[in-house]
């Protein structure tokens, strides 16, 4: 089989993290590069945490690049207290807090994109799991940039209308809805949509959650670590209201379709466009399943995914870094 080749586009919070560890270890894929946008918090916590997730699990030989640090239009109010002020629980101690600066690559998010995807033109599939804000900026500079692209993978929007950030929308495209209408309205490659409700309605349990953070490698005993404030099973949160409670990693779904496309069982092919009005709808995603728009190209917004093979990869993802559980054993 061919090497699959991924650029990972992130706003690194905790299920940007299980995402990242899940393209790592998977086999016959090579991670070219991750460019860091803000969302789950600033730019630079999000450099910094893509650097810890990658430490973590002895890959920093992977370029890490900073991006965006704000929306196209207007300023976001930061911080974002989905997972923390930092993005990873605010559980993590730093004893030296700018090493981070000295490990990024000094090309911007941007251009690196760009130039990878244009050395390896017709071979990458880009994983977006944050703002689409480095993705409309990219198209802007190089409007050729979506006809290199093998694919795009994007986790954000709905197909329900219904929201994590506001009532109608989802965070990743709330954020930024400029950025994703360019995004879904230029970007004319072959593009695979897990939105919002798509992950909450193929949950997890919490059952098998603890069996993930409770194996004996660092990369899960990280995990446990920056999950221990923000995912708990008692909590009443508006996913749990609307789709009843579970483990949900958002990012993962993504990141699993990208890897293994059998993992997607169900999807619905059609137009989309954001919307960019209104008090209760702006940044929401709308589905065109009755081509009212006159719009040629269709995405697949995925509607069911087989969850034991979703579990198989991230329940893999936390066995990091390769050769932990051998050396732990020979010492023994």
């Amino acid at each position: 089989m061919a090497e699959k080749l991924l650029v990972i586009d992130t706003d690194c919070g905790v299920d940007d993290a299980q995402a990242i560890m899940m393209a790592l270890v998977a086999p016959g894929v090579r991670l070219l590069g991750i460019t860091c946008c803000f969302g789950n918090t600033s730019a630079d916590n999000v450099c910094r945490n893509v650097l810890r997730v990658l430490s973590v699990c002895d890959r920093t030989e992977i370029p890490v690049f900073r991006g965006a640090m704000s929306t196209l239009v207007a300023t976001p109010n930061l911080p974002i207290s989905h997972f923390g002020t930092d993005g990873l629980g605010d559980v993590l101690e730093d004893s030296q807090p700018d090493a981070w600066r000295t490990q990024i690559q000094g090309e911007h998010a941007v251009n690196a994109l760009i130039r990878m995807v244009s050395e390896n033109e017709g071979q990458v599939s880009l994983v977006a799991l944050g703002p689409l804000t480095n993705l409309a900026l990219a198209v802007r500079l190089d409007e050729e940039l979506p006809k290199k692209l093998k694919a795009l993978y994007i986790m954000g929007g709905n197909m329900e209308g219904k929201g994590n950030r506001t009532i109608c929308g989802e965070f990743n495209f709330v954020m930024d809805p400029e950025s994703a209408y360019i995004v879904l309205e230029e970007y004319l490659c072959p593009t695979y949509i897990a939105s919002w409700e798509f992950t909450c309605r193929n949950k997890l349990s919490w059952d098998f959650f603890d069996a993930l953070v409770s194996q004996d490698t660092p990369a899960a005993r990280f995990m446990k670590k920056i999950t221990s404030k923000y995912y708990c099973r008692d909590a009443v949160t508006r996913r749990g209201v609307l789709f009843g409670q579970g483990f949900v990693s958002y990012d993962a779904y993504a990141m699993a379709a990208a890897i293994d496309c059998s993992v997607v069982t169900e999807s619905v092919l059609c137009p989309v466009r954001v919307e960019l009005q209104g008090a209760l709808c702006r940044g929401m995603m709308a589905l065109d399943q009755t081509h009212t728009l006159g719009k040629q190209h269709c995405v697949a917004v995925m509607t069911a995914c087989d969850t034991e093979k979703l579990a198989t990869l991230l329940m893999t993802a936390l066995d990091q870094p390769r050769g932990a559980r051998d050396s732990q054993t020979a010492r023994l």
